[in-house]
């Protein structure tokens, strides 16, 4: 993968969320306004962490963790037709195992 053209600061990261499955498991359709907001990602971009009295603070996340955030956290942001967020650190929940 190239590498990701948007750079974020301090303890932001730029997620690629992972939309939730169209048909329920019982086959019925779901519209797109009844779908969930995305609340699972992968971090494309990582920015250096935040600082803390004259000190960097490594972030927790990586590029390339697949993470669960808050529903309402982050901005949405469209860059060639595909929709990315921007996210604090602060508003992810977990990340999956490695």
């Amino acid at each position: 993968m190239a590498e990701f053209k948007l750079v974020p600061l301090a303890d932001r990261v730029v997620v690629d969320p992972i939309e939730q499955d169209e048909v329920t498991a019982s086959g019925i359709v779901l519209p797109e306004t009844a779908k969930e907001k995305p609340q699972r990602g992968k971090i494309l971009a990582a920015g250096p962490g935040k600082m803390v009295e004259g000190e960097r603070v490594a972030m927790d996340v990586k590029v390339g963790d697949i993470v669960i955030f808050d529903k309402w956290g982050g901005k949405e942001i469209k860059i060639d037709d595909k929709k990315y967020l921007i996210i604090n650190e602060s508003d992810i929940l977990a990340k999956l195992a490695d």
